[in-house]
């Protein structure tokens, strides 16, 4: 099985609950994983404490790197890192990376996935949606990233609001390469 270098952007958009479910998949996966590198936007962790109502971002098993760390290996291209999944993405965040702006280790590394020519994934949670998110999401998906909305699916009968976030957390991580077993439309074993 092929090992994924993973980076994993959080912002601040609200949707926290789609960060924690996807950590909570990703440890795990863990052996599929060679390096998964963490950073999170400057509301991402407030954010976090609001919805969640609690900190446990602080005890992820993955490196955590600051937002404005540009010694971060997913910086670079040359890290080899394979894909990225920026979940939940902030529209804000969104137009940055379709307008090419770097200013911060989350616009970097996407721009990196982009440049090199590898799965950026995000994750985007607002509504509605003006025409310059629209166009936001049509520039990043004509340079070759992935827009996979947090719009939950009800067809696999989830049960509480984790199972119905991972819904969407497990649909972004198989766009990014990751195996995972899980539900699948037409499963005889569905109904």
């Amino acid at each position: 099985m092929k090992k994924h270098r993973l980076a994993i952007g959080v912002t601040g958009a609200s949707g926290a609950i789609y960060a924690k479910v996807m950590f909570d998949r990703l440890m795990q996966v863990s052996g599929q994983l060679d390096a998964c590198g963490v950073v999170f936007s400057q509301n991402a962790k407030d954010v976090w404490e609001y919805e969640l109502g609690n900190r446990d971002f602080e005890d992820l098993p993955f490196k955590i790197y600051g937002p404005n760390d540009f010694f971060a290996p997913f910086a670079s291209g040359s890290a080899g890192y394979t894909a990225m999944i920026v979940c939940p993405c902030s529209m804000g965040t969104m137009g940055r990376i379709a307008s090419g702006i770097s200013n911060d280790l989350m616009t970097r590394a996407a721009d990196v996935m982009l440049k090199e020519r590898r799965k950026l994934v995000l994750v985007a949670r607002d509504t509605p949606l003006s025409l310059i998110h629209i166009n936001n999401m049509r520039t990043v998906t004509e340079a070759g990233g992935i827009i996979a909305p947090a719009s939950p699916s009800f067809y696999s009968r989830p049960k509480d609001f984790e199972e119905l976030a991972l819904t969407v957390v497990d649909r972004a991580l198989v766009l990014a390469g990751i195996e995972l077993e899980g539900y699948r439309w037409g499963d005889a074993d569905a109904h």
